[in-house]
C-alpha cells in the first residue's frame, strides 16, 4: 500500500518530447532563441488539483480544453542533485496525470490563465513505480482513443529528467514532477468524459462540466 500523499508542489515540464519539439518549430528564432538547455518547468499549484470523478468547469466562454496525459513522480522524500543512476530511488510511487490546457499558440509568455485554472490537473491515486521507459498512456474521450503516447520518446527519461532537475533546484516530499506533455494536445469539449489509462498503473476518469457561470 502507498501511504505517500500529493502535498507538495506540482512542476511540469514542457518540449521534453521530440513530436512536440517538432510541432512548436524552430526554437533559434524569436521568440525564444534558442533551444532550453536545462527542464522548462511551469508549475501546477493547489488549486489545480482534483480527484478521479471530477466534473471539471472550464474558466469564462471556453468551449475546449487540451487534454495531456502524462506520468507524474511523486517524490518520496526531499532530494537535491540526484543523479540519474539513483534518482528514482527517491521516489516513492506514480500517478496518471490529465494537464489540461485551453488552447493557446505559444510558450513565449506564463500561460496562467490557460494553464492554471481550477481542477486543470485531474490526478489518480498514488500507485507503485513501474518501469517507465516504455509505458504506453491512452486517452479516451467519450469512449473513442484519441491519443496514444509512448513514454520511449521523451527526450529526457525520467531518471535523468529528475537529475536534471535537482541539479539547481531542490524538491521535497510530496512535490510531484511530471514528465513532460504533449504540445498541442487533443481536445475535448464541453460534456465530453475522459479516460486516461496504462498497463500495469490503472486509469483516471473524469468529466468536462463546461464553462463556468
Amino acid at each position: 500500500m502507498i501511504k505517500q500523499q500529493v502535498s507538495g508542489t506540482v512542476y511540469g515540464v514542457i518540449l521534453n518530447d521530440a513530436a512536440s519539439v517538432q510541432k512548436i518549430g524552430s526554437l533559434e528564432e524569436a521568440p525564444y532563441k534558442g533551444a532550453p538547455k536545462a527542464p522548462a518547468l511551469y508549475i501546477k499549484p493547489a488549486n489545480t488539483r482534483a480527484a478521479c470523478g471530477a466534473a471539471i468547469d472550464l474558466p469564462g466562454d471556453a468551449k475546449t480544453v487540451e487534454v495531456a496525459a502524462t506520468i507524474g513522480l511523486v517524490m518520496g522524500r526531499a532530494a537535491g542533485r540526484l543523479t540519474a543512476e539513483n534518482a528514482l530511488d527517491a521516489v516513492a510511487g506514480i500517478v496518471l496525470a490529465a494537464d489540461l490546457s485551453l488552447p493557446h499558440a505559444s510558450y513565449y509568455r506564463p500561460a496562467i490563465r490557460e494553464k492554471c485554472f481550477d481542477g486543470s490537473l485531474p490526478l489518480s491515486s498514488v500507485k507503485p513505480l513501474v518501469d517507465l521507459s516504455n509505458l504506453v498512456l491512452n486517452t479516451e474521450i467519450d469512449g473513442k482513443v484519441v491519443d496514444t503516447r509512448s513514454l520511449a520518446g521523451l527526450i529526457r527519461q525520467p531518471a535523468q529528467l529528475l537529475a536534471d532537475v535537482t541539479e539547481f533546484m531542490s524538491l521535497r516530499q510530496g512535490d510531484v514532477l511530471l514528465v513532460g506533455v504533449s504540445y498541442q494536445a487533443p481536445q475535448a469539449a464541453a460534456g465530453s468524459k475522459i479516460t486516461l489509462s496504462a498497463d500495469g498503473v490503472g486509469s483516471l476518469s473524469f468529466t468536462i462540466a463546461g464553462a463556468q457561470a
